[in-house]
């Protein structure tokens, strides 16, 4: 069901890209000095509000929800959107490659989706920048398109609504 949350993760795929773009916008505004650390609280519920409609009761399940920041790991936030976006554009071009990986998945087969993974993905490591890797893998650069086409065709199917494209 997609209903704002307090909590990343907790929060449902459709929003969880929000609170990835509240925590790297609040981000980005302390590391250039236009927001002071004191003044974090009101900005992140501003933001919450702004992208969410909700506000935090407390700092606890606001700003200091994540360890991300107290553990000086500043600039990480945006790898959780672009892992959602890479692994439609991956899983697309598996399912391309091996038309049957759907159907292995919902009779809990997973040889086949392994396989192509091991074979386009696992088996270079860290050889080529993540950028190169999806376009080794899957022939394109990254594209928001497949993911929010993935999010509107999943929750058509669930709310039996036609998907914007």
């Amino acid at each position: 069901m997609v209903s704002p949350s307090l909590i990343r993760v907790e929060a449902d795929e459709v929003t969880y890209n929000l609170h990835i773009m509240v925590r790297f916008e609040l981000e980005l505004e302390l590391i250039e000095g236009t927001l002071a650390a004191k003044d974090l609280p009101e900005a992140w519920n501003a933001k919450y509000q702004d992208y969410l409609g909700i506000i935090p009761p407390d700092n606890t399940r606001g700003c200091l929800q994540d360890i991300h920041w107290s553990a000086g790991s500043f600039g990480y936030f945006p790898t959780y959107s672009l892992g959602n976006l890479m692994s439609v554009q991956m899983f697309n071009a598996a399912k391309a490659a091996q038309p049957d990986i759907e159907d292995d998945i919902r009779h809990l087969r997973f040889d086949r989706l392994l396989a192509w993974l091991r074979d386009n993905v696992h088996a270079h490591g860290s050889k080529y920048p993540p950028q190169v890797l999806l376009e080794r893998a899957t022939g394109e650069r990254l594209d928001a398109a497949p993911y929010v086409g993935y999010l509107n065709q999943k929750y058509a199917d669930l709310y039996g609504f036609t998907p914007n494209t």
